[in-house]
C-alpha cells in the first residue's frame, strides 16, 4: 500500500520526482483518481487541489509535470487556470478532465492552452488518464501539444 502524499514544497532532491496535480471540486473523485494513479505509478507524487486558486499556489511550489483539471471549479474556472499556468509554465502538460463534453468546451479548452481533453463520462476515461500520464512521464517536460 502507498502512503498518500501531502502537499509540501519540493526539496532539491524531490524536484526530479514526477508530479501530478489533480484539480477537481469533488474530493471523492480526486481521492479515487489518486488511488488509481498510485496503483499504476507508485513512484509518482500526486497532489490535489479543490479549486483554481488553490491549484495556482500548488503549481508555484510543486511545478507538476502534468495537471488534470475540471473546467467547472470554484473561485476560478479551469479555463482561466489553464491560461494563467501556461503563461508562467508553458512546459506543464495540462489535461482537461470534465463531465462538460461539448465541442464548444473542447474548442475553448484548446484555445486556453490545454494539451488534451478527456471526458469523465467516456468508457475509456481511466485508460486515457493513464496513457496521458505515462506519455508525459516518458517524454519528460514537453511543449508538444499532442492533442
Amino acid at each position: 500500500m502507498y502512503m498518500r502524499q501531502s502537499w509540501y514544497m519540493k526539496s532539491d532532491e524531490d524536484k526530479s520526482m514526477f508530479c501530478t496535480l489533480l484539480v477537481d471540486a469533488n474530493a471523492n473523485y480526486r481521492e479515487a483518481l489518486t488511488d488509481i494513479l498510485y496503483a499504476y505509478f507508485p513512484l509518482i507524487d500526486v497532489v490535489e487541489a479543490g479549486n483554481g486558486a488553490e491549484a495556482l499556489g500548488k503549481v508555484d511550489y510543486m511545478r507538476p509535470n502534468i495537471i488534470f483539471t475540471d473546467i467547472q471549479l470554484p473561485e476560478k474556472s479551469g479555463l482561466e487556470l489553464i491560461g494563467e499556468i501556461k503563461q508562467m509554465y508553458s512546459d506543464i502538460v495540462i489535461v482537461i478532465l470534465t463531465n462538460s463534453d461539448s465541442p464548444e468546451y473542447r474548442e475553448q479548452a484548446f484555445r486556453s492552452g490545454a494539451d488534451h481533453f478527456i471526458s469523465k463520462v467516456e468508457d475509456s476515461c481511466i485508460e486515457n488518464i493513464l496513457a496521458r500520464t505515462e506519455e508525459t512521464m516518458s517524454m519528460g517536460r514537453s511543449t508538444d501539444p499532442g492533442r
